[in-house]
């Protein structure tokens, strides 16, 4: 090993307590350049630095778990700390500070390649549900009544999905709820299994991911959908929808189903469809008395 390479080892060591703040992409990586403590030149050295670390702490049997270093989000943190950014101690702070608050991935010993988009998409989902949550929260009183008007759109959120998922056939349920919000598309997923006794396993932190975003639809009123896979041993999969209207879910029928699958949604190109999969009307819900939420603003 050059002596090069060592102290760039032993600068990253120096940084680590446990979590890796891992700069995922070129863009990032060129706004921490700015910091003459930052002694990295370029963004594949780096990378292959990083992985080589975590192999060794993986060998020593020491676990250790990535966080999204994020330039910008860092600058904010150290002016409201009144720190230096242009040191490794402040960097170390920060990443302390990802590994309690922010979306970790463990690294698993695998190609740091694997994992990067693992992260990414943990970071958007994280940033998603904290964007629907605080737009919720927002949204204050009912004029008329006085109801906390993002709770009751969360109450009713949930019970539509529970709805959604007792009257789903048995399997493994893939559910992707989208919100047109603005500025962008807001996409929540969730996945969930039946289980023999005929409860339903998932995770709670996607189920509340989840219902946030179907919440913020109902509350504000704004167009959206949901989408819902069924994968089952022996059977064909099957594919339902329903569209989001007011605080209702309408079902789409099997050719509407067929369309907005079978169709790209950045161009507006047909997309073949998948072999072995069923696009059907969704089981109705029933008419389980749903809290509405009673605003009409």
């Amino acid at each position: 090993m050059s002596t090069d390479q060592r102290t760039m080892r032993r600068a990253l060591r120096r940084e680590i307590a446990g979590t890796i703040g891992l700069l995922t992409d070129e863009h990032d990586f060129r706004a921490m350049r700015r910091y003459r403590s930052f002694t990295f030149d370029d963004h594949t050295t780096y990378l292959r630095q990083v992985e080589a670390l975590l192999k060794t702490r993986a060998a020593e049997g020491t676990h250790t778990s990535l966080a999204l270093f994020d330039p910008q989000d860092y600058a904010t943190f150290c002016t409201d700390h009144d720190l230096d950014p242009d040191t490794p101690q402040t960097r170390s702070r920060y990443t302390a500070e990802l590994a309690a608050t922010g979306p970790l991935v463990e690294y698993d010993g695998g190609p740091l390649t694997d994992l990067v988009p693992t992260l990414v998409d943990e970071a958007i989902r994280r940033a998603t549900w904290e964007y629907a949550a605080t737009l919720l929260a927002r949204l204050g009183t009912c004029a008329s009544c006085g109801e906390d008007i993002g709770r009751a759109a969360f109450t009713r959120a949930s019970a539509l999905l529970t709805r959604v998922l007792d009257t789903a056939p048995p399997g493994h349920r893939h559910l992707v709820c989208s919100v047109s919000a603005a500025p962008e598309t807001l996409i929540a997923v969730l996945h969930a299994e039946s289980v023999p006794d005929g409860t339903t396993r998932l995770d709670e932190t996607e189920a509340l991911e989840f219902t946030t975003v179907l919440a913020l639809g109902i509350a504000t009123q704004t167009p959206g959908g949901l989408v819902l896979r069924v994968t089952a041993p022996d059977t064909r999969d099957r594919v339902h929808g329903w569209r989001l209207r007011g605080e209702d879910l309408q079902p789409l029928t099997a050719a509407e189903v067929f369309d907005a699958y079978c169709t790209d949604a950045e161009s507006g190109d047909l997309i073949a469809p998948e072999p072995d999969v069923d696009y059907c009307a969704p089981p109705d819900l029933g008419d389980d008395p749903l809290p509405p939420t009673g605003h009409h603003h």
